[in-house]
């Protein structure tokens, strides 16, 4: 099987302990994680040759990150080094009926600096056959999202499969700049990851009778969505996460699969994620998992419910990654969801 490439930003996350709110906390947990990197930490846990490529500085917290990597298997040997700061986001957990917060602190930092030829993609994309980004990255500024469009050219030409998540965040940029810059790339990709949100806040494409906030999902509206996707940008394989979100600590959580050639949709079963550890990455792991199945030769039903599986597992695990094997995920499809100690 040939490796996957995923690009993008590698963040130090600072976050306070348990559920402590940032104005009464005394001390700040150290990790590491970014949208790309969290997918490449899966697809490498999942036994696969999956390689993260972005820009960090020399000095020893930019060694940190990658070492962040490099610990669960992922190829960094093509991480840029130079630029002067590791971005930074703050996470405030959430609980029950308060909501988590996250404060980002990520201007200037290596990548956001990068430029064009600092990534030589010809060379990067040898011998790959997947090559993965997200909204956030062409998000840091017009010069990335140059490289963005440099390295889909190359993937193309190399006839390498390429997938996207949306993930719009507001903090970054605006609806309006989301959607220019989104247009010029979505046409380049195979498989795109939204949520119930990205697709009307980036290109104003919305589901009829849906209210995120109040946990009401219209399957049919979502069809409609995925299939407006496909016919806009051509898009092969278009799934979409349905999240639930009944509070902080209990959301539940499932997607859907449309399949641009043979129009069908396919919807997964629904977990209810009570107690929840960490949501964050919970939308790269399911794009993990979503890249690992198709790779596997799944099917479109069983690829689904393994990346919905694999994301619901994330839930209970703390920090960016999914730290989580493909015989853990293949135990909960099984229907082993007991949570009963294993020996």
């Amino acid at each position: 099987m040939k490796k996957i490439v995923t690009f993008g930003e590698l963040m130090l996350r600072l976050a306070p302990p348990g559920y402590e709110r940032f104005t009464q906390c005394n001390e700040f947990g150290a990790t590491y994680g970014g949208g790309e990197a969290n997918v490449a930490v899966s697809l490498a846990n999942y036994g696969l040759d999956a390689a993260f490529v972005t820009k960090l500085p020399k000095h020893d917290i930019g060694q940190a990150a990658v070492n962040s990597l490099r610990r669960f298997g992922v190829d960094t040997s093509r991480i840029v080094r130079g630029g002067d700061r590791v971005g930074i986001y703050f996470l405030e957990k959430g609980s029950n009926q308060r909501a988590s917060k996250v404060i980002y602190d990520r201007a200037h930092s290596a990548i956001a600096t990068a430029k064009p030829e600092d990534f030589d993609w010809d060379a990067i994309f040898d011998g790959v056959g997947w090559f993965h980004f997200t909204g956030i990255t062409p998000a840091l500024g017009p010069v990335v999202a140059d490289i963005c469009l440099d390295a889909l050219k190359a993937a193309k030409a190399k006839g390498i499969t390429i997938s996207c998540d949306l993930n719009y965040r507001k903090n970054l940029w605006t609806k309006a700049e989301a959607k220019e810059t989104m247009s010029k790339l979505v046409p380049y990709v195979d498989v795109c990851v939204a949520n119930e949100e990205d697709c009307a806040d980036v290109f104003g494409i919305t589901s009829e009778g849906t209210d995120v906030t109040g946990g009401h999902l219209n399957h049919d509206g979502y069809i409609s969505v995925a299939k407006q996707m496909v016919e806009k940008f051509g898009i092969k394989t278009m799934t979409i996460t349905l999240r639930e979100s009944h509070s902080a600590n209990h959301n539940g959580w499932a997607a859907m699969l449309y399949d641009g050639t043979t129009h069908e949709a396919f919807f997964s079963k629904k977990y209810e994620i009570r107690n929840i550890v960490d949501r964050v990455g919970g939308g790269d792991s399911f794009g993990g998992g979503l890249i690992y199945s198709m790779l596997s030769g799944k099917g479109n039903q069983d690829a689904l419910e393994f990346a919905v599986a694999a994301s619901c597992l994330k839930h209970t695990v703390e920090g960016d990654f999914n730290l989580v094997s493909v015989a853990e995920v293949s135990g909960l499809l099984g229907g082993d969801g007991s949570g009963r100690v294993q020996r």
